[in-house]
């Protein structure tokens, strides 16, 4: 940062200043004085000349007023921007607050202790609440309003500073023995702040100043310091929070007055004096500090003794109150900010997040790229990119290819012109000092520099290309120590280039790139801030920390004082107060230099007349000076204007173009050939134009090398009419509304027409189309419908899109619109007008699918011959049974693989009842049968409603005569003469199951369901109370001990034979419980204790016979079973079910509509 007098306000009277405070928001200044003086001003930018914005347009005071009301020494002075007021107190202790009423201000309060005098005044960060101290230990907290919240008196305490914390939670009391204490908002007492900057300091010492930056603009970085506590003796820290137990330290060297940060809390102000060792009187210092310490200027302000400072809200100017006067200094910030290919890149803080924003700003299309960058520390551009230097992210693992980087703390990101990251490199070294060529980036620490040759995808000269293969042999990516002495590559290596580091001690030295050699050294008589080489490496401009400017000639031989011959010459011209400088990218004898609010531009060391701007300086090239307004930029970074980049035209392009138009071409042609620029021969060859002087034009474009001029000057002079050369010319010269009526006027529609298919303008050419009729109308109609169709689809106005594409007949852009409307009906009726395999078909197709609509895709799919694509999307949307389908239709095998995979991952899943569906729909009736019957059995163990497990056991039976259906018409189809490979995938899959298939689900499939049947029917039977019949049930549950308890169908039969008073079964049925070895040792001792009771009774005999002895036999004889009563059929004559081939007694069938067992209609 640079710092520039420009203004001094003298107080009437000499009176003395005291305080002073800067209004951030409105920019009102408030001073205070002895005598009760207080004062009002404000500076006004005055804007009525074009181009004189910020810091260069002149400023007057348009306020200044005089406050009446104090008597005594007015001592604090502090502003509540939030709600326009103002606190002034003085040393009688009366404190008055003012508002502003139409343009001036006025009285609102008053108040006075009359028992001690104001040290100091703080409101919180919203304006809500004000802290008073007083020296005698008193502290009030009032509000806005002035309401008191709080008072309380600290005796013992003499206050002399107050500061809020950004969050109002916290106050800091700063008291007159230097300690400070820390409060909560309420008034307690939390603790002593630790002060490690007065550590080992001896003697009487004060606070000079506290100020704790609220945040309002954002922080530079993660948890920045941003709490400032100085002292007198110029002891001073800087913390992150009031408990920092690691403060940054400063020793200033000098006797401080007043600290204050700027509006974002990146620079520190200290203000103080200094003990002159040759003079008697003090040196008056303003000293500026990053956040974490380091140094950035010295301010030397006139005067003997300075009181306060502050910062005005934009944190360009600073006012400074010194005896009896007001000084007034512009800050020019070191912004972070570049340029690169039209784009001005720049990085500004914003409250609502941690991280740098880095806007890249087109200024040709006035397009912004916004990149939010942690740890930001520079940007430095060349040609069409820029590196950003950040601190590495711990968080943020690195790159796989950066593993020899890994423990790096810094990175460099190589972006493009928009932002995009194209290469980040790791480096150990930190990179204070960041410049950058077409193929190199140089980062330098204090003691270290790094160069990276980084690749991009752009042409290079031949030169350049066997300079870049010769340093990727050698290796990319170099360090070296500031004293190494690197000899270079090996002879012969053209020296293209240079780079020079400049050192502390005044010691420059310079290396040759690519191949990193030390060629020289050069001792200079200041310590260089900013440096800068012209466009051949001859000559180094330096700026020194003092704004001085001055040249070194690098290739210079002289001799010295003892006779030798040295190297180098330091030239005579020297500037100061300059804060920028830009070297002619064309011409190595042309710079231009910000010096205050001028710019001025050398040639050989001459300078032209000054130009008032405060611009900070893009690019200088062609004679034209591109310049940039940061300050009004970073007023509003969100929105940034075109109207703050300025093109300055340097004296030699304004003389030559002035001198064309008074006194013709060819007295212009001597004057240019005096002073010869590529930029002067262009500006003459496009005035010859202008007269069709062809032979002149021709000549000029051939000095300044312009190939495409010169091409076009031929064509100009192959034309006959005159009216068509002024027509060109107009084309050329960007005149496209008269080049086209001119054309029309010479009724060459065509012309016209292609002059605007050039130019892209596809609405014109259609209103042109529409005025008259040819040959070649229908396909240029149709070319330019669908270019404006284009044009909107690129817009995303897919509706607009659509009526151009239908003119145009554009199907494959008509299709992605009726996609991106969602007009799903529009794109049906699309893919049903198109021809058989037509190009479009499978990316409708794909269309549909992505949007669920399965039907359609099929449809379209098959319409393109691709039967595949579709039975894939019947896959991808879960439509099994049309992909079984369609598999069947074009006897495609893949379909089981795909079966396979899907039912794998519904189980995976954990849903068997859509893994059974899916089997069943693709006709895989044995997989889904062992599924259900897996289920069946999982919910018998569970101990499930009998009718609910029997159901499952019925629909896993079911399955299986579907199964057995099958196999049966495959075997059917292949008796009748069909050979394998003319039946389907799916038949040749399930016979493979036929042949390896022999459990219990093909043989007996409704066993599980005849178990739970008979069980449930006897328990109904029993229930009912016909307990012979019931008893007869139970009896067939015997033969199902494999799929129901055996103590389950024990304990029936018992029960019911008991019932049945049949205690011959009841006793069997008990001597099978009690010899049961699930049964515990409890469980059977009751079974013999109930057997105990029942047959000491009744003695374990049939009391009546039956056909029960021919039951109990059983054998493989044995009579068929009534499914509806349990009783054996006898007779010949019964009905049998079409489905579970189970029988039912002939006079029985009549009672029911459905089949006992499975449920099937009877017929």
């Amino acid at each position: 940062m640079k710092n520039i007098f420009f203004l001094q306000i003298a107080i009437p009277g000499n009176v003395r200043l005291r305080c002073i405070s800067w209004n951030k928001d409105q920019g009102f200044i408030a001073c205070g004085g002895e005598d009760g003086l207080l004062k009002v001003l404000k500076l006004e930018t005055q804007t009525d000349e074009a181009k004189l914005k910020g810091l260069a347009a002149p400023s007057n005071l348009s306020m200044n007023q005089t406050l009446e009301g104090h008597s005594g020494s007015v001592q604090v002075v502090t502003w509540n921007e939030q709600y326009q007021k103002l606190t002034t107190s003085d040393q009688n202790g009366l404190i008055i607050v003012w508002m502003l009423y139409k343009g001036a201000w006025y009285e609102e309060m008053i108040n006075n202790r009359n028992k001690s005098v104001v040290r100091s005044m703080s409101w919180n960060a919203d304006g809500q609440k004000i802290c008073i101290v007083y020296e005698d230990g008193a502290v009030i907290v009032g509000s806005v309003d002035g309401n008191r919240i709080w008072g309380k008196d600290l005796k013992g305490s003499q206050l002399c500073h107050v500061a809020w914390s950004s969050d109002s939670k916290i106050l800091l009391f700063g008291m007159a023995n230097g300690e400070i204490h820390i409060y909560d908002n309420q008034g307690n007492f939390i603790m002593k702040m630790k002060l490690n900057c007065l550590v080992n300091v001896t003697g009487a010492f004060s606070i000079a100043g506290i100020h704790w930056y609220p945040g309002t603009e954002g922080y530079t970085e993660q948890d920045c310091p941003c709490l400032a506590i100085c002292f007198d003796n110029g002891r001073c820290q800087i913390m992150r929070h009031e408990n920092d137990q690691n403060p940054v330290l400063i020793d200033t060297g000098m006797n401080v007055v007043s600290i204050q940060w700027n509006h974002c809390g990146s620079v520190l102000a200290v203000a103080g004096f200094q003990k002159a060792t040759t003079q008697d009187k003090d040196v008056n210092l303003v000293q500026f500090y990053t956040p974490f310490g380091e140094h950035l200027r010295t301010l030397k302000v006139p005067g003997k003794q300075m009181s306060a400072l502050s910062w005005e809200g934009g944190g360009l100017k600073i006012g400074l109150a010194v005896d009896s006067f007001i000084y007034f200094a512009n800050i020019r910030p070191d912004y972070k900010w570049g340029y690169c290919s039209n784009t001005v890149v720049y990085a500004y803080t914003r409250p609502d997040r941690p991280e740098y924003c880095v806007v890249f700003w087109d200024t040709k299309n006035n397009e912004k790229y916004v990149k939010y960058v942690k740890s930001l520390i520079s940007i430095t551009t060349c040609g069409d990119f820029c590196i950003l230097a950040t601190k590495a992210d711990e968080n943020q693992p690195q790159e796989e290819h950066e593993t020899e980087s890994i423990g790096a703390t810094y990175v460099l990101v190589l972006c493009n012109s928009i932002g995009t990251p194209l290469d980040p490199k790791y480096i150990d070294i930190g990179p204070l000092f960041v410049t950058m060529t077409k193929t190199h980036v140089i980062a330098a620490s204090k003691e270290a520099f790094y160069i990276w040759q980084y690749r991009v995808a752009k042409k290079l000269t031949a030169m350049e290309i066997n300079q870049v293969a010769r340093t990727r042999k050698e290796g990319r990516e170099r360090i070296y120590h500031i004293d190494d002495i690197p000899s270079g590559a090996a002879d012969g290596v053209l020296d293209y280039s240079k780079a020079i580091q400049g050192r502390e001690s005044g010691t420059i030295q310079r290396y040759s790139l690519p191949n990193v050699g030390l060629l020289q050294k050069y001792v200079l008589n200041c310590r260089a801030y900013q440096m800068s080489l012209n466009c051949n490496s001859s000559r180094l401009a330096i700026i020194d920390l003092s704004g001085v400017l001055t040249f070194f000639d690098l290739d210079t031989r002289v001799t010295d004082s003892t006779g030798q011959q040295i190297v180098g010459e330091q030239l005579k011209l020297e500037r100061k107060d300059v804060w920028d400088m830009k070297w002619a990218k064309d011409n190595p004898d042309l710079f231009a230099m910000m010096e205050k609010t001028r710019m001025y531009v050398f040639r050989n060391l001459d300078p032209e007349e000054p130009i008032q701007t405060s611009g900070y300086i893009c690019n200088f090239e062609d004679l034209e000076i591109k310049s940039v307004l940061l300050d009004e930029i970073l007023k509003n970074p969100e929105h940034p204007n075109k109207e703050y980049i300025i093109n300055f035209e340097i004296r030699s392009l304004r003389d030559s173009r002035a001198l064309i138009e008074e006194v013709g071409i060819e007295e212009s042609s001597q004057f240019i050939e005096d002073n010869p620029h590529p930029r002067l021969w262009r500006l003459l060859a496009e005035a010859a134009l202008q007269k069709l002087d062809l032979q002149t034009a021709e000549q000029a474009f051939v000095r300044c090398k312009d190939y495409q001029g010169i091409k076009f000057v031929k064509c100009l002079g192959n034309l006959q009419s005159e009216s068509m050369k002024q027509a060109e010319v107009a084309a050329y010269f960007g005149r496209f509304e008269e080049a086209e009526r001119m054309y029309l006027d010479m009724d060459r529609r065509d012309l016209a027409i292609g002059l605007r298919i050039k130019l892209g303008d596809w609405f014109r050419v259609l209103q042109l189309l529409k005025t008259g009729s040819g040959d070649a109308d229908d396909t240029l109609l149709e070319q330019a419908h669908n270019a404006i169709g284009d044009y909107f689809a690129d817009r995303q106005k897919w509706i607009n899109a659509v009526q151009y594409y239908v003119q145009g007949r554009n199907q494959e852009r008509l299709a992605e619109c009726y996609y991106m409307l969602e007009d799903y009906q529009g794109l049906e009726n699309l893919a049903n007008s198109l021809p058989e395999n037509n190009k479009l078909l499978p990316d409708i197709a794909h269309m549909f699918v992505r949007v669920g609509m399965c039907e359609q895709a099929v449809i379209a799919f098959l319409k393109c011959n691709r039967p595949k694509d579709a039975v894939d999307s019947c896959v991808h949307l879960n439509q099994w049974n049309k992909a079984v389908e369609l598999a069947k239709n074009h006897n495609m095998k893949e379909i089981g693989s795909l079966l396979a995979r899907y039912a794998s991952h519904l189980l995976e899943k954990n849903k068997i009842l859509d893994a059974i569906e899916l089997y069943r729909k693709a006709n895989y009736f044995f997989d889904a049968a062992k599924l259900m019957f897996k289920i069946a059995d999982e919910e018998a163990k569970k101990r499930t409603k009998p009718f609910r497990v029997k159901k499952l056991y019925v629909l896993s039976a079911l399955l299986v005569e579907q199964y057995h259906e099958q196999v049966k018409n495959a075997q059917r189809g292949k008796v009748k003469g069909k050979s394998s490979e003319a039946t389907s995938a799916l038949a040749g899959l399930l016979e493979e199951d036929v042949l390896s298939s022999a459990n219990r689900l093909t043989d007996n499939a409704w066993r599980g369901a005849e178990a739970y049947h008979f069980f449930i029917l006897a328990q109904r039977q029993l229930y009912e109370g016909y307990v012979d019949t019931a008893m007869k049930t139970a009896l067939h549950l015997r033969d199902y001990e494999d799929i129901i308890p055996a103590v389950e169908i024990y304990s029936l039969l018992a029960l019911c034979a008991c019932a049945n008073r049949a205690f011959g079964t009841c006793s069997k049925a008990f001597v099978k419980l009690e010899s049961l070895e699930t049964l515990s040792p409890e469980q059977r001792q009751q079974y013999e204790d109930l057997a105990l009771e029942i047959f000491t009774k009744h003695c374990p005999k049939h009391t009546k016979k039956s056909d029960l002895d021919g039951l109990l036999e059983g054998g493989e004889g044995k009579l068929p079973t009534c499914v509806a009563t349990g009783r054996s059929i006898t007779e010949y004559q019964f009905w049998m079910c079409n489905v579970c081939k189970h029988c039912v007694q002939a006079q029985e069938i009549s009672n029911y509509n459905f089949c006992p067992l499975c449920h099937s209609s009877v017929t």
